[in-house]
This record gives C-alpha cells, structure tokens and sequence, in this order.
C-alpha cells in the first residue's frame, strides 16, 4: 500500500502554496502513487523567480512520493494565455518556440529529478499531439462537450472582455490547455494539474473534459500568486525580471535580490522558495526576531536559492562580493572575484572611464582622482585625505600622495576599486583608444 513521505496537501498549506483545491484531491494523494503536471508557456528563453512557485510546487509533489510532469507548452505558446494579462501577448515563431523550450528544459533539470525510478518525473511538449489536429476535428470532438457560456464565465475571460476584449486566439486557450489535461489522463495515467491561482479555470476545463470524454475524475490544486507584503507584484527588481539564466540576472544581481527584501516579506518567501524543514525555518525565524537588522533569514534564503539556482560557487562569490562592499571584506578578497561577478557589483558605482594609453605611461594619482575622474574635488583635497589614510585602492590603503597609478593596478585588466572613506565606491574603468 502506498504511503507517502508527508502530507503534500498540508505541506503546501503550511507553506503559503495553497490557493484553491479540489475536493477529494487530498485524500487522494494520501491513497496512491499520483501524477500530477504543471504547464509552463515557452514565452521567453529563460524561466524567472515567478516560475520558481511552480517548480516547488513539482519538487514538493516529487519529494511526497508522487511523480511530476512538466508539460512545455509548444502549441500553448503559440496560442497565449489570456489569463492575468491586460493585453494579448505577442505570438512566437515555431523556431523561437523551439528555441525557448530547450533552454527552458535545461533549467527545469536542475530542480526535478527525471530518472526512471518509482517516480521519475518526465518532460512532454503539448506541440507533439497538436500539430496533428485539424481545426474541424478539434471544434467537432473536443470543442462540442464545452458550452460559449461554461467558457465566458471564467474570470480569464470575463475580465479580459470587461477591459477592452480579447481576441478568438485568447478566448481557445482554455479549451486548448484543458485537452492538456485530458491527453495526459488518457497516456500518462495524469490525475492531478497544478498552477498559479489565474490558472483555476483553465485547470477545471480539463477536468470538465475529463469527465464527459472519458467518463473519469481529474483533480487540481493552485497555489496564489505572490504579492509583496505593500500588495504590489513579486519577481521583478526596478521593473526588470529576475532570471534563472546567469547571463540574463548575474548570481551576484540574484543573490542582492533576494538579500535586499524586507523583513515581513522574507518571513512569507522562506516559507514559500526554501526547501528546509519546518523545524529548520522555525528556528531560522526564532533566531531573527529581534535581530531582524542582520538579516538572518534573507542570508539564509539569498544562499539556498543562489545555490540551487546557480551553485555553490557562485554563491561564495555573490558573498564575497557583499562582504567585500557592504562589510569589511579585504583586497585579497576583492582579487579573488571573478570578472562577471566584480562587473556586476560594481554596477551601481559610480564610474570614471580612462584610456588604456594614459595607464600605459602612468598617471599621477593626483590627476587621476582630481582631474580625469574628479573623486575629489581638488588636488589639495586628494593629498590630505590620501596623507591621513582615508584612501584606498582595491580595498588596500593608498599612501602615496605623489604615486603613479598605471594598467598594473586594474583587476582583470579592466577595473579599479577606489574607495573615498569607509562607504564611498568608485569604479574606473580601463578602456581601449
């Protein structure tokens, strides 16, 4: 008899996962073995922080015992979900789709296991049983069983025609992601959907299907969408996305993110991304109240998921780094730092281009911080604060008021710290002629 390794119901509530459900959904994954499945659109070849909802809700549902598939949407991508957007989306090429799918997959990898074994996950791709449907068989054998007026009562629906329409590609979404549900019922043996909360209705189409084809029971599950604790939108940082791709949100810009959020909202997310133990964020959170300005539960969180996300070595490095500019990290530190990293934390200095021909003849340093990058505002002024100490370079105190300052002393050929008192930053930056 199958038992599985806890409660996934009562897991996901305990961790702020749960939204709606179905009824008999619980009993049922404390009864048997499950496949449960998860869609994710190929928008964009790279998944976000918002797809990391979805991908816990999958590693939960795995650890449980139950079997995870991830359903790449190839034919869903093509169509577009209406569901939480004001406007349609713009629609893919098939080699973009293509494109997005595999980078996707590679990504999905590193947080399901997809081992055959008792329960393996597995990938499918919705494109491989559409592309041979025809419009007139699809509205004849599937369209036939939902009614215009069972579609126009979902909220995707009817918001999206209360602010300004949605056009005939939208308004067949539901209808093509519940036959999702319907044709992994009927080949995987798949009983269970999941989803962000905007997906409840899409998720019961397929459930609706289920039920008058193939005379069966499909069940579901969402989790809400996450909100900021000022109610505003979660995932993105000054209006840009956080990426799982490196190349498209550094480790060192996703470990600040996650580092940087305020207090009641780290009490929520560590609940909701981490996949320590009850016991081991209780006590995390017993240890930071009251000592909430050290940020023990964001340092916690920022490191597991910079780890899982990306690895353990570019989570030593994002901690270099913030030790480094926010502590009292040392330059040998610093010269430790790879280029990608050092470029990244340095963003938010404030920079000073010089030519690579200067460095090459030595500039004064004098003329360097008074003249070429005006750090001081006059020579008098650099001479006495590098006379009491004040200055440094590459987190080393700098000394020498008449010193020449040439290509020797820019990291990776390229950068140079320069550090005005304790708190000050800049960033000059080698450049070609």
């Amino acid at each position: 008899m199958f038992k599985p390794n806890f409660d996934f119901v009562d897991e996901m509530r305990w961790r702020g996962l749960l939204h709606d459900i179905m009824p008999g959904t619980q009993e049922l994954l404390n009864s048997k073995q499950v496949k449960g499945y998860i869609g994710f659109d190929p928008t964009a070849d790279s998944l976000h922080i918002g797809n990391l909802v979805p991908i816990t809700q999958l590693v939960h549902f795995q650890r449980a015992g139950h079997t995870p598939i991830v359903l790449l949407g190839g034919a869903t991508g093509m169509v577009g979900d209406p569901s939480g957007k004001s406007d349609e989306r713009k629609l893919l090429d098939i080699d973009t789709i293509e494109h997005n799918i595999q980078c996707q997959k590679k990504q999905l990898m590193k947080f399901i296991s997809f081992e055959q074994g008792s329960n393996g996950g597995k990938i499918v791709n919705n494109y491989t049983w559409f592309k041979n449907w025809s419009l007139l068989d699809f509205i004849r054998d599937i369209g036939k069983h939902i009614t215009v007026s069972y579609m126009m009562g979902k909220d995707s629906v009817r918001n999206r025609l209360e602010s300004g329409g949605l056009s005939f590609t939208e308004f067949t979404y539901q209808l093509v992601q519940g036959y999702d549900f319907l044709h992994l019922y009927n080949n995987e043996g798949c009983q269970l959907q999941m989803g962000g909360s905007d997906q409840w209705g899409n998720i019961t189409t397929g459930t609706e299907l289920i039920r008058k084809i193939a005379g069966g029971e499909g069940f579901a599950l969402t989790a809400p969408l996450i909100t900021k604790a000022d109610g505003s939108k979660f995932g993105k940082s000054e209006g840009a996305n956080i990426w799982l791709d490196p190349n498209k949100t550094s480790p060192y810009a996703f470990y600040q993110f996650w580092l940087n959020v305020s207090d009641e909202d780290a009490l929520t997310f560590i609940k909701i991304y981490s996949l320590k133990t009850h016991e081991e964020i209780d006590a995390l959170i017993s240890e930071n109240t009251g000592q909430e300005h050290l940020r023990i539960v964001q340092k916690s969180l920022a490191a597991e998921l910079t780890s899982r996300v990306h690895s353990e070595k570019d989570t030593l490095m994002a901690l270099k780094a913030t030790h480094i500019f926010f502590g009292n990290g040392s330059a040998q530190d610093l010269q430790s730092l790879d280029e990608q990293t050092l470029d990244v934390a340095a963003q938010g200095m404030e920079r000073f281009e010089i030519p690579l021909a200067q460095l090459k003849l030595g500039i004064s340093v004098l003329d360097l911080l008074a003249v070429s990058t005006q750090i001081f505002s006059s020579k008098s002024e650099a001479r006495k604060m590098i006379t009491a100490g004040g200055f440094s370079i590459n987190k080393e105190k700098y000394s020498l008021s008449e010193g020449i300052i040439d290509a020797s002393f820019f990291l990776h050929n390229k950068y140079l710290i320069a550090q005005k008192g304790k708190k000050q930053y800049f960033v000059l930056l080698a450049i070609a002629n």
